[in-house]
C-alpha cells in the first residue's frame, strides 16, 4: 500500500516533463490521479501508462489559463473520485522570444503572465475552495515557481516575473489558510531533462547541433552536481512537499536545482 493510497492528486501540466513524472509517482504510491493538460494525444499517453500499470487515473483536458476551463477541471475531478486531496499547479510555457524587457509587446506580456501566473491563481482559487468544503476540510498545494523567478533573467523578463510572482502567491495562501488545514508550498526547479528545457537548448543554439552540445556543457558546468535533474528527482520532492512527512512545512520555497543557485543564494 502507497503513502498516498485512495488520496485524489491532481497535476495540472501532467501530459510531459515534471507533471508527468510526478502523476506516474503518485500513481504508483495508491493516488488517484487527476492528468490535466492542454494537449490532448500526450495526455491520453499519460493516461494510458498509468492504467497500464494498474494505476486509477483521469484525464482532463484544460486549459489553466482559461477560469471555465479550470472549474470544468475541479469539477469533473471532484465528480470522479469526490474530492481533492494533492493539487500540483505545475503546467506552465515558454513561448515568448528572448528579448530584451523594453522590447517586449504588450501582448506578449499577458500571454506570458495569463499562462505561468494568472493560471496558478485560478487553480489555486478553485483548489481551495474545493478543499475548504469537503469532508474532511484541508490538503495540499504545491506550485511550480523557477530559479528563474529567483532573480533576474536577461531576455526573459515576463517568464521570470510570472514565476516571481507565484513565490508572494504561495506564501500569502499558505498563510491565509494554515489553520484550515490546507498547506501550500513552492517547487523551485533548476534545470530537468524536460520539452521545455530542449526547447530552451534549441532556440539558444539556433538548431545546430554541435552549437546545442556546447550550450548543454555550459550549463552543466554551472550545476554543482555537474549534470541536468532528471523529472522523477523533481517528482519526489513534490511528493514529499505533499506527504505527512512534510506536515509542519508550509510556506517554503523548496529548490531543487543540483546546487545551481547555492553560490547565489
Amino acid at each position: 500500500m502507497g503513502q498516498f493510497q485512495d488520496s485524489v492528486a491532481l497535476v495540472t501540466g501532467g501530459s510531459s516533463g515534471i507533471g508527468r513524472a510526478t502523476a506516474l509517482a503518485f500513481a504508483r504510491e495508491g493516488a488517484r490521479v487527476v492528468v490535466a493538460a492542454r494537449g490532448l494525444e500526450r495526455g491520453n499517453d499519460t493516461l494510458h501508462e498509468i492504467q497500464a500499470a494498474a494505476g486509477t487515473a483521469l484525464f482532463v483536458q484544460a486549459d489553466v489559463s482559461r477560469a471555465g476551463d479550470v472549474q470544468k477541471m475541479i469539477q469533473e475531478t471532484v465528480t470522479a473520485f469526490g474530492r481533492l486531496d494533492c493539487a500540483f499547479n505545475n503546467a506552465a510555457s515558454l513561448e515568448e522570444p528572448f528579448a530584451l524587457t523594453a522590447d517586449f509587446t504588450e501582448e506578449q506580456f499577458d500571454r506570458s503572465i495569463a499562462l505561468n501566473l494568472k493560471s496558478v491563481w485560478l487553480c489555486m482559487q478553485q483548489e481551495i475552495r474545493q478543499m475548504l468544503a469537503q469532508n474532511p476540510p484541508g490538503g495540499v498545494i504545491v506550485n511550480t515557481s523557477s530559479v528563474n523567478g529567483l532573480g533576474g533573467v536577461p531576455q526573459a523578463a515576463c517568464y521570470a516575473a510570472a514565476k516571481a510572482g507565484i513565490l508572494g502567491l504561495t506564501k500569502s495562501a499558505a498563510l491565509e489558510y494554515a489553520q484550515q488545514g490546507i498547506r501550500v508550498n513552492a517547487l523551485v526547479p533548476g534545470g530537468f531533462h524536460t520539452p521545455m528545457l530542449d526547447n530552451v537548448f534549441e532556440r539558444v543554439s539556433g538548431g545546430d547541433p554541435d552549437a546545442r552540445q556546447t550550450v548543454v556543457k555550459r550549463y552543466e558546468a554551472m550545476v554543482a552536481l555537474g549534470r541536468i535533474g532528471r523529472p522523477e528527482e523533481a517528482a519526489q520532492a513534490v511528493l514529499w512537499l505533499c506527504s505527512p512527512a512534510a506536515s509542519y512545512v508550509t510556506g517554503h520555497s523548496m529548490i531543487v536545482d543540483g546546487g545551481w543557485t547555492a553560490p547565489m543564494r
